[in-house]
């Protein structure tokens, strides 16, 4: 809105001393101006589908600052500013990573069961020993238990 004032009045008054007067910069009119005269500028739509990408790109781990910068690496001139409000705007969002929550405590009074293998890993005939394992793999905020034989 003020660079556009300006441009309407730039014959009437010097450049710089509108900027001064609106609180811009000089230099921040005259890139609005290249942008403008190029083309440059993309709009809202082509942007959000760059968005869009590299949100899906990142599996939806990505948060505004991440994006902006994935963008910027992809060649896309645009302001962290338009990242966030059109972020905002069309609920695109990071998924939060899940808290690991540990399920082992090993620190209390109830009893424990003995040891009767002992460490004795011939056993004198098959079938007579059966042992366990139970592993927890997370896998995508699931917990899948698997047991030995």
């Amino acid at each position: 809105m003020k660079y556009a004032w300006i441009e309407r009045h730039k014959r009437r008054w010097p450049i710089t001393l509108q900027c001064e007067v609106l609180n811009v910069s000089v230099s921040g009119y005259c890139e609005h101006q290249h942008c403008q005269a190029s083309g440059k500028r993309i709009s809202d739509d082509a942007l959000l589908v760059h968005i869009k990408t590299a949100h899906a790109g990142s599996k939806g781990e990505y948060g505004w600052p991440r994006i902006w910068q994935e963008l910027r690496a992809d060649g896309v001139r645009v302001g962290k500013e338009r990242v966030r409000k059109l972020m905002k705007l069309h609920g695109i969002k990071a998924r939060g990573k899940r808290k690991f929550v540990v399920t082992t405590d090993s620190k209390h009074n109830l009893p424990v069961a003995p040891n009767l293998l002992d460490r004795n890993f011939q056993p004198d005939a098959p079938n007579c020993v059966w042992t366990s394992d139970i592993t927890y793999i997370q896998t995508d905020g699931l917990v899948i238990s698997g047991g030995g034989s």
